[in-house]
């Protein structure tokens, strides 16, 4: 006769532990989640440092604020009620506005190289929002959005100081490139 996987005593109690650390859980979620979310500029503005790139930096630091500005005025504005219905400020999120607009900086300026882990880390922060049910899929989508938009706006593609040079032969021609970045 099989006995099933709950007959076990060990099993019985790993199950009810995992059950009582159910909160506890979800608070350690959103928790980390905030503090990826709040590491996230620090590193791109490490990279950007490293980099030697001040304009990098400019140009992450009003992404940045235009991003989780416009995110915590909209909340203020938008009546979104919370999915714990703790208040009604939960349409977009901020702290998720706080993650992707680095992400995408990141993404728009150095190249998919730097913004794929950091995507990953601000998809893990708007999962983090969304399973301590601070925000809908919906409120970190919205930030998303805006991140993706102002980062279109205010960053450039990053470009090395110094000279630069290329040749291309072709056919019927050849070219040579010659440009110095400052």
């Amino acid at each position: 006769m099989s006995r099933g996987f709950f007959s076990s005593p060990a099993a019985l109690t790993a199950f009810f532990l995992l059950a009582a650390c159910g909160a506890a859980r979800a608070d350690a979620i959103a928790t980390s989640g905030t503090a990826v979310a709040i590491a996230l500029p620090l590193v791109a503005g490490g990279i950007s440092l490293y980099q030697d790139d001040r304009m990098g930096l400019a140009e992450m630091t009003v992404d940045t604020f235009a991003t989780v500005g416009t995110a915590y005025a909209l909340k203020h504005v938008v009546h979104e009620e919370r999915p714990d219905h703790s208040d009604a400020q939960s349409f977009p999120s901020d702290t998720s506005a706080l993650a992707f607009a680095p992400a995408q900086y990141l993404w728009d300026r150095y190249g998919w190289e730097y913004g794929v882990p950091a995507y990953a880390a601000a998809i893990y922060t708007g999962y983090s929002r969304v399973e301590a049910k601070e925000h809908h899929w919906y409120d970190v989508a919205a930030s998303a959005g805006f991140a993706f938009g102002f980062s279109k706006i205010f960053t450039t593609r990053y470009r090395p100081p110094g000279l630069n040079y290329g040749a291309e032969i072709t056919p019927h021609s050849g070219y040579i490139h010659l440009s110095y970045n400052f």
